[in-house]
């Protein structure tokens, strides 16, 4: 027990006499209740670690990538006919110093 042989274990019980005398029971019934108190504090927290470790881990509810919205860019349709000279002078800036003036 705690490493102590019989000779050393009487040593121990005969200080704890000569310093409690009269109290020991009482001494012995409390040292006694706190540490079943702190087994069972113990057990208590072994139980929260592994209820901890066994129930799955919380995991958070992010949309999936296809839920998204789309950007909103305007769409690239296609003239349907060649545009005329007209048109191609018009859409054309036109420069109001000419270089060879």
């Amino acid at each position: 027990m705690f490493g102590l042989n019989p000779v050393e274990i009487m040593i121990v019980g005969a200080v704890a006499v000569l310093l409690f005398g009269s109290r020991l029971p009482s001494v012995a019934r409390s040292l006694g209740k706190s540490m079943t108190e702190f087994k069972k504090g113990l057990h208590g927290i072994e139980e929260d670690v592994t209820s901890a470790s066994s129930r799955p881990s919380r995991v958070s509810n992010y949309a999936p990538a296809d839920d998204r919205d789309e950007a909103t860019a305007p769409k690239f349709v296609p003239p349907t006919s060649e545009p005329t000279a007209s048109e191609t002078a018009a859409s054309e800036p036109q420069n109001e110093n000419p270089v060879g003036a």
